[in-house]
């Protein structure tokens, strides 16, 4: 399952430079997480990093990309 950003980001720019695949982009009024290109991590880390370094806990699943361990990884070695 891709991930996605919601209220109450602050745009602190915490997450953007910890993304292995540069799925974090900045957005109005906050970040956006590009599902295509969002592996939670898998193939990289054992979590997704942008959750780890967000002082909101405003990164959450995606209810619209749910995805496989299995398909996160094959997501994840395309992107290579």
């Amino acid at each position: 399952m891709a991930l996605m950003i919601v209220d109450p980001c602050t745009a602190c720019d915490a997450c953007e430079p910890v993304c292995p695949n540069e799925a974090i982009s900045e957005g109005d009024p906050f970040y956006v997480i590009d599902p295509m290109k969002c592996t939670e991590c898998v193939g990289e880390e054992d979590e997704p990093q942008c959750k780890l370094v967000c002082p909101e806990a405003c990164i959450v699943p995606n209810p619209d990309w749910e995805e496989t361990q299995e398909e996160l990884q094959a997501k994840y070695d395309a992107l290579q």
